[in-house]
């Protein structure tokens, strides 16, 4: 068989092709693009999610009535002054010691220059019912989106007069300083694991290809695809707000796949070149074949990562828009400049070798490209792979069963960093003696007329039956703001830290309380937001979601899987195996983070619940991500069924010659998200260690066992594509193009595409 190749139809190998011989033009363009998108991202600039579009309901018709009404909630600060025994001269609010604290407190901050509105409680009367405890309240001054930056004098200022007064607790607590101590403590962790993230997948790939070179271009080609990425987000936010968080998730993701992508590609290059094949035409046949798997896989993780547009999150819909552009520019990237790229090195793609991990490398894969371990374990799957499909899917099947009982919510403070902040008990110190007063309900009132005499009636009505109904203890405050007509109600909950409590008390004043008052005003908008309110409005919409989401990647993914490989039974086992990979990480977050088993081996503790946000988020990332692997095998199983061999020699071919690149995908993906299970924050930690244990799971069990196994019990049937269905379009048009010039015709109904499929060489 000659190495000559024919043209071969197909984005992928067009793409490859033009670059491959306009290199220079290939590169330039490339870096154009970068350039241009980064420029124009920092000219426009990003906008950022408002407040009112994180969420529909109430909560976001509250902030939308404070936006439009052109107010800004101040940020407001408390300082707890506490009796430290219950007996003593200290003990009571009323005790000369106690009194002389307060006024100590009052004058350090006020005498900072930064705060307005200092109330004393002994004219705000917010001592508690024990009268041990008693709350300082006052604002820091200027924009409250800014004020963690301008409270650690008032900090100082508080620690100051703890220290001159060593028999009370004097602690002060609220929005800015709260938000300066999670900075501080966790603002530069998390960064440091996203920069860590790269060195690590650098690291990785040297000691996969064994030459630096080649391990340098997985990660330039990523990078730049993050860097061009972040301008393009910058020029989206204009009409779908952005954040840090879909940042970040963005250079996970994108991570992520800029390596996968540009190591399919590479490695199919290198093993066609180890095969004899000029460097003209290694590059052909990677085009048309890793480069195709890539475009299918893009397509299918774009797919995924748009399901998330459909939570009505803004949060969740700016990650998704981020993730799936990112997805995209990582796959063109691919196509497009790698091949140029591999053209010009040509052999100097093996600069910088380092012989000891050449000769790790040449212990474990042999002339062919195939991985040594992955042959053995293979070849027992296939001698009996009824037995292996039992064993392993019973063990997934295991492993997700904890899942069926999982309980979401978004964590308290105690529940998300534990101990490890002082911050964290005086909120519950807070809570104990002013149930409700640390996270209070805000009833946002809008009128024609805010001191017309029944609404005024109306806001004295609410306040009186808030405390009336058991919803609240006090004090309930009253804000108007007269020009605006808007006037706001503080109402400390029944149940304070207790979320459920809380939500109950919550429900009482939305749905007796409130119609009973307010609602009685005709044209008076009154909606409740508030930490509370938020949490529950939140995990409502969440799980709302979930059908529609989970509807829409499952059927989009499952219709391109069935275009592209042209076989039903490949898209239902397609979606079936990543269903158990996703069913087994949700078994695992259940059984480490909501019952505690084994959770200190993960450095974590058992907090009981499950974060709301992280169930659908897995689903989403982590179906796009099985989908990568998943397309890359199979494609490779389908190219090796097209040159004629028999469906479970193609298998073992497929799966043997796949998992060597595969396995350091996988290593990189859980390195990478490894380090977000290392972070102090325990809902970084479950994403981290979720993400980490479905990836191994996945490019393991699911691709080295569950499919082979599946696949060679199938036979034929693999390639099942019923009549019925032969109008649907033919995406099979990248084949393998090196396959046998004499290439037998598919029969109808169970051959892997059509029979001009294939290309003669």
């Amino acid at each position: 068989m000659g190495h000559g190749v024919t043209k071969v139809r197909g984005v992928a190998a067009r793409a490859g092709g033009w670059s491959a011989r306009h290199r220079w033009a290939a590169v330039l363009i490339w870096l154009l693009f970068v350039v241009l998108a980064t420029v124009v991202g920092s000219a426009s600039g990003r906008t950022d999610v408002q407040q009112s579009r994180q969420l529909s309901g109430e909560v976001g018709q509250a902030a939308g009535i404070i936006e439009d009404a052109g107010l800004k909630e101040p940020a407001g600060e408390t300082v707890l002054i506490q009796s430290v025994g219950q007996g003593g001269s200290a003990a009571n609010a009323t005790a000369p010691e106690f009194r002389s604290a307060v006024a100590a407190v009052l004058k350090a901050v006020e005498g900072t220059g930064q705060v307005t509105k200092v109330t004393s409680p002994y004219d705000t009367r917010t001592i508690s019912k024990d009268g041990h405890s008693a709350l300082v309240q006052f604002d820091v001054r200027g924009d409250p989106d800014t004020a963690k930056d301008r409270v650690a004098p008032v900090l100082d200022a508080v620690a100051a007069v703890q220290k001159d007064h060593p028999g009370l607790r004097i602690e002060e607590i609220g929005g800015a300083s709260m938000s300066k101590t999670f900075s501080d403590a966790f603002g530069d962790d998390f960064k440091q694991a996203e920069y860590s993230a790269v060195p690590v997948a650098f690291g990785i790939l040297l000691i996969a290809f064994g030459a630096l070179v080649a391990a340098l271009l997985p990660v330039a080609l990523a990078l730049t695809a993050i860097v061009a990425t972040m301008g393009l987000m910058a020029v989206v936010s204009h009409l779908q707000p952005m954040s840090d968080t879909a940042n970040s998730v963005m250079l996970l993701v994108g991570l992520a796949v800029g390596v996968d992508y540009c190591l399919f590609y590479l490695r199919r290059e290198r093993e066609e070149r180890a095969a004899g094949r000029d460097a003209q035409t290694a590059l052909r046949i990677a085009a048309a074949t890793s480069g195709r798997a890539i475009i299918v896989s893009g397509v299918t993780v774009c797919v995924a990562m748009a399901g998330m547009l459909f939570t009505g999150l803004a949060e969740f819909e700016a990650m998704g828009l981020a993730s799936l552009m990112v997805v995209a520019v990582a796959m063109v990237g691919s196509v497009t400049v790698l091949p140029a790229l591999l053209s010009l090195l040509g052999e100097r793609v093996e600069k910088g070798r380092v012989p000891f991990l050449n000769r790790l490398k040449g212990g474990t894969a042999n002339r062919n490209g195939e991985s040594r371990i992955w042959r053995a374990v293979l070849g027992a799957v296939l001698r009996r792979p009824r037995t292996a499909l039992i064993v392993a899917a019973g063990a997934l099947v295991a492993i997700a069963l904890p899942a069926l009982g999982m309980h979401t919510q978004n964590l308290t403070l105690d529940q998300e960093f534990g101990d490890s902040l002082p911050v964290v008990r005086t909120y519950d110190r807070v809570n104990e003696a002013f149930p409700g007063g640390a996270s209070p309900a805000e009833v946002v009132v809008k009128a024609a007329d805010i001191n017309a005499p029944e609404v005024r009636k109306a806001l004295a009505d609410f306040r009186a039956q808030a405390l009336g109904s058991g919803a609240s203890h006090g004090p309930v405050v009253l804000a108007t703001h007269d020009a605006e007509n808007v006037a706001t109600i503080s109402v400390p909950l029944v149940g304070g830290s207790d979320q459920g409590r809380a939500e109950k008390s919550l429900d009482l004043l939305r749905d007796h309380v409130r119609p009973d008052t307010l609602g009685k005003v005709a044209g008076l908008k009154a909606p409740i937001t508030g930490q509370v309110a938020g949490s529950k409005d939140f995990n409502a919409q969440i799980v709302g979601a979930v059908a529609p989401v989970f509807a829409f990647v499952v059927v989009f993914a499952f219709l391109l899987m069935l275009l592209c490989f042209r076989s039903l039974t490949i898209a239902v086992t397609s979606i079936v195996l990543n269903l158990l990979s996703v069913g087994a990480a949700y078994g695992i977050l259940t059984a480490v983070f909501q019952h505690g088993w084994g959770a200190s081996l993960v450095g974590a503790q058992g907090v009981g619940a499950i974060v709301s946000w992280l169930p659908l988020f897995l689903f989403v990332i982590l179906f796009g991500l099985s989908m990568d692997y998943h397309v890359f095998v199979v494609s490779r199983i389908r190219e090796a069924k097209l040159q004629g061999r028999t469906t479970r020699d193609a298998v073992a071919h497929g799966v043997v010659t796949t998992a060597g690149v595969v396995t350091s995908a996988a290593i990189i993906m859980v390195a990478v998200f490894a380090i977000f299970g290392t972070l102090s924050m325990q809902s970084m930690k479950q994403m981290g260690v979720g993400l980490a244990t479905a990836v191994l799971i996945d490019a393991t069990l699911i691709r080295g066992v569950l499919l082979p196994a599946v696949m060679a019990l199938l036979g034929d049937r693999n390639w099942y594509f019923p009549t019925w269905l032969r109008w649907l379009p033919d995406l099979t048009h990248e084949d393998p193009a090196h396959a046998p010039a004499q290439t037998a015709p598919a029969r109808s109904g169970d051959g892997p595409g059509h029979p001009e499929g294939a290309v003669r060489v």
